[in-house]
């Protein structure tokens, strides 16, 4: 009885220590076993939403991160120097925005959404930093403490190139540069001292501060085809002191002013030795007459994006900008819709149907701009706005409220996105998007 007893304490010990080494070797080995879990039907790996590409393959909603492995991006990074300066010409562009001056969202959920923003079919990414950037050196007072790293840049960027999204990194270059100008080193390069939104454009230290940022981001583009130098909404441009003296010594003419100021920014990226093309909003274009935009050169290495964000807004007076951007010599525009982000300051949840009237406006006038011989769409971004004020001059800037976040404006997004690429919004396109998003259904109108 006793030699009984001993033998079922000796198993019961050999039973404990295999339970221990396997549970040791299932820890060691945790990163091939989660890589296995992530394999979809036909082997490839899965995302957070499936495997980046078409629609045939639809994978569960809720699987897990994508799961990179070293050597996948080494080879990625291999492919992607071998690349020549590539032709979009024929392409036309999707980009989904990523506002980063507030709630910036991890690398690990970029992870998982880059392979999501793929299969609803869009086929790059604008980025726009603000202090989110890993500034160094004389600009590090720039960078917030909760910034990007370096690895996190360059990982970023292989994420995109993985899931064939184009990265376009944004600057802003003269309006919106609140993230700059509240610092007290930067102080003296206000427009208005009181106001921190908009550059001096008369001070030479400001064009040389932006050369010094546009670098350090571009250096960490190398692959970009283009960059974004905002040059929207400079408010209170010809109130200082040194604008004043300028106006007076030239007609007052505000909008050769600002021209002025953008043909330096324009020059400086174009000057880059890899062919870097150049993309900036439009609204402070549409003011300033066709002859003062062709004598400022500009739309050699640049291309206008017009943004209107409204449900329903005026088709027609976009027809008239887009002619008025090809009289000028521009050779493409661009168009933003919006997402997300542009409903008030304390919205909390996407209107669904809001946004949606927005990109089907959109589609109207793309179809009337494609029977435009002079005018070329290169491409159509979605907004996601991040902050919003409860004025115009604080709409969309660094001290503004939180509005809704990104992963609640995900429905938005697939929506407006499936509905471009759709061309309409019915119920096959519904049934893609609930197939995509794993949802069982979606009520637009009831989305407020």
């Amino acid at each position: 009885m006793a030699l009984h007893r001993s033998q079922k304490l000796n198993l019961l010990r050999i039973a404990v220590l295999l339970t221990v080494a396997l549970a040791g070797l299932k820890f060691f080995f945790r990163d091939s076993f989660t890589l296995d879990q992530h394999k979809g039907p036909g082997g490839g790996e899965s995302g957070f939403w499936g495997k980046a590409g078409g629609l045939k393959q639809l994978a569960k909603p809720w699987d897990g991160p994508l799961a990179l492995t070293e050597a996948k991006v080494e080879a990625a990074k291999r492919e992607g120097r071998k690349q020549p300066v590539r032709d979009f010409s024929s392409t036309q562009m999707r980009l989904v925005h990523l506002d980063l001056k507030g709630a910036a969202p991890k690398v690990s959920y970029l992870e998982q959404v880059f392979p999501l923003f793929s299969k609803l079919g869009a086929n790059g990414v604008l980025i726009e930093y603000e202090d989110m950037f890993p500034f160094k050196g004389e600009l590090e007072v720039l960078k917030s403490p909760y910034a990007y790293s370096e690895e996190d840049i360059e990982k970023i960027q292989d994420l995109a190139e993985l899931n064939k999204l184009e990265v376009i990194p944004l600057v802003q270059t003269f309006g919106h540069v609140e993230f700059i100008l509240k610092h007290d080193k930067y102080r003296h390069l206000r427009e208005v001292e009181r106001f921190p939104n908009s550059f001096n454009p008369h001070v030479p230290e400001t064009l040389l501060l932006l050369k010094a940022v546009l670098t350090q981001v571009l250096d960490k583009h190398r692959h970009s085809s283009w960059v974004h130098i905002g040059a929207d909404e400079v408010f209170h441009l010809g109130e200082g002191m040194d604008s004043k003296t300028w106006l007076s010594r030239n007609a007052g003419d505000v909008g050769k002013m600002y021209l002025n100021h953008i043909r330096e920014v324009v020059a400086f990226v174009a000057g880059q030795d890899w062919g870097l093309q150049v993309l900036m909003w439009d609204d402070m274009l549409r003011k300033v007459s066709v002859a003062a935009i062709q004598d400022s050169g500009i739309t050699r290495h640049a291309s206008p994006m017009l943004w209107f964000y409204a449900p329903n807004f005026d088709t027609q007076q976009i027809g008239k900008y887009v002619s008025k951007y090809a009289e000028c010599g521009f050779k493409t525009v661009w168009f933003a819709s919006a997402f997300k982000g542009t409903t008030g300051p304390a919205q909390a949840w996407t209107p669904l149907n809001h946004h949606l009237q927005n990109h089907l406006q959109w589609l109207s006038v793309m179809r009337s701009v494609a029977k435009n011989p002079s005018a070329r769409l290169q491409g159509i971004v979605l907004t996601g706005w991040q902050r919003q004020g409860l004025r115009v001059e604080l709409s969309y800037d660094h001290y503004s409220a939180l509005c809704e976040l990104l992963p609640v404006g995900i429905p938005s997004l697939a929506v407006c996105l499936q509905t471009l690429v759709n061309g309409g919004f019915n119920e096959v396109t519904k049934k893609k998007v609930l197939g995509i998003l794993g949802f069982q259904s979606m009520q637009l109108e009831k989305s407020t």
